[in-house]
């Protein structure tokens, strides 16, 4: 699926080439088949979803 020389990694990894994006409706297809979302979640080829793992408003920088 993917044109890159080293082979795809597996989707459990993360690792994927990004082969396509849209960043104005918030998802890139990565070359492992993966797709993942702005949000932090991801949908994997076998149909698995990943949660999106957010930081709690409270962990963020403020600015002052």
């Amino acid at each position: 699926m993917c044109s890159h020389r080293t082979s795809c990694p597996s989707a459990d990894g993360n690792t994927g080439h990004i082969v396509a994006a849209h960043p104005e409706q918030g998802w890139s297809l990565l070359c492992d088949g993966a797709i993942v979302f702005d949000d932090s979640g991801e949908l994997l080829p076998d149909g698995r979803v990943v949660a999106p793992h957010r930081v709690p408003a409270e962990r963020l920088a403020v600015a002052a």
